[in-house]
C-alpha cells in the first residue's frame, strides 16, 4: 500500500477518511493522493461555450479557494511528516476520482460516509455507486470519526462462488497487512439454504489451491445477506466488512436496493470492496 487516494470536500466526513489514510499511511510509509473536484457549471469550465474569457476569473478564484482549503489542512498534526500530492480538477466527481486512481496507479482508495444517510454531502446520486462498481482498487469506507484503524476482525463475505476466488487472496492478503484476524462469513438464507455440510464442501473447494490458510469459518442463518452480514459484525469487535463487486452484476448482488441500504448506509463499522 504505497500510494493511497483520498477524494475530499474538506467536510468533517472526508476528514474522518484522510485520518485514516494518514493512520495506513505512516503504517506502510505510503503517500497521500488528495483529490478534490470541483464540478464547476458548464459554462465557466467549457472553452467552446462563448463567454469563456468572462468566466475564466471565476473560475480561477474557485481553484485559489480551494488550494487555500489545502492549505489550511495540511496544517493539521495528523498530517505531520506525511508525503501529501494536493489534486483539484475541474471534473466530475466519478471520472475524476477514476481517473485519478489509474493515473497515478494508486493502490486503495478510502472514502468517507455519514452512515445512516449515505453519502450525500461527498458525492451525489449515484457516484458512490460508480466509484464502487468501476474502481479496479479496493475501496475502503470509512463510517464517522476513528480513533484510529485499529481492526482486530476482518470479516469477509462470499457465497463461494469460483468468480469470488481472486478477490478472497486480494481481502486475505488485505487482512495480513493490517493484523486483522480473517473470518470467511457465509449467509444462509431462506430461498438459498444449504445444509452445513454442503457450505462447508463448498467452502473448502472455494479456498482449494490458494494462499488462504489461517482463518474463522463462519455459517449463519439469516432472513437476507445484507442482514446476516451486519449482524454478525456487530458481535465482533474493531471489524471489517470486506465484500466483492464486479460491476454491475457485483452492485446488483451487494448494493442495489435493501443491500445498499444496510451496508453502505446503516453499517456502523467501516467495509472495503474489492473488485473482481
Amino acid at each position: 500500500m504505497k500510494k493511497i487516494l483520498v477524494p475530499t470536500d474538506f467536510s468533517d466526513t472526508a476528514e474522518h477518511a484522510l485520518k485514516v489514510a494518514a493512520n495506513l499511511a505512516r503504517k506502510f510509509n505510503s503517500e497521500i493522493y488528495l483529490l478534490h473536484m470541483l464540478e464547476l457549471p458548464l459554462q465557466l469550465i467549457d472553452p467552446v461555450s462563448g463567454s469563456n474569457d468572462q468566466n475564466l476569473p471565476e473560475s480561477i478564484f474557485f481553484m485559489k479557494l480551494a488550494h487555500q482549503r489545502f492549505g489550511n489542512l495540511m496544517k493539521e498534526p495528523f498530517l505531520k511528516d506525511i508525503k501529501i500530492h494536493e489534486t483539484v480538477l475541474f471534473h466530475q466527481a466519478f471520472e475524476g476520482i477514476i481517473e485519478v486512481s489509474e493515473q497515478y496507479d494508486c493502490d486503495i482508495i478510502i472514502m468517507g460516509s455519514h452512515g445512516a444517510s449515505g453519502f450525500k454531502e461527498m458525492f451525489i446520486g449515484s457516484n458512490t455507486e460508480k466509484v464502487v462498481r468501476s474502481a479496479k482498487i479496493p475501496v475502503l469506507v470509512i463510517k464517522g470519526k476513528q480513533e484510529d484503524f485499529d481492526i482486530e476482525n476482518f470479516i469477509f463475505a462470499t457465497d463461494g462462488e469460483e468468480a469470488y476466488k481472486h478477490t478472497l487472496e486480494i481481502a486475505y492478503d488485505f487482512s495480513k497487512m493490517i493484523a486483522a484476524k480473517f473470518h470467511l462469513l457465509f449467509i444462509n438464507t431462506p430461498n438459498k439454504f444449504l445444509t452445513s455440510d454442503e457450505v462447508r464442501k463448498r467452502m473448502d473447494n472455494f479456498i482449494a489451491n490458494t494462499k488462504v490458510e489461517d482463518y474463522d469459518l463462519h455459517i449463519c442463518n439469516d432472513t437476507n445477506i445484507e442482514r446476516g452480514i451486519l449482524n454478525f459484525a456487530s458481535k465482533k469487535d474493531r471489524s471489517l466488512i470486506g465484500i466483492s463487486t464486479h460491476g454491475r452484476k457485483g452492485l446488483a448482488h451487494f448494493f442495489n436496493g435493501s443491500i445498499s441500504e444496510d451496508l453502505v448506509h446503516h453499517a456502523q463499522m467501516p467495509l472495503v470492496t474489492f473488485k473482481i
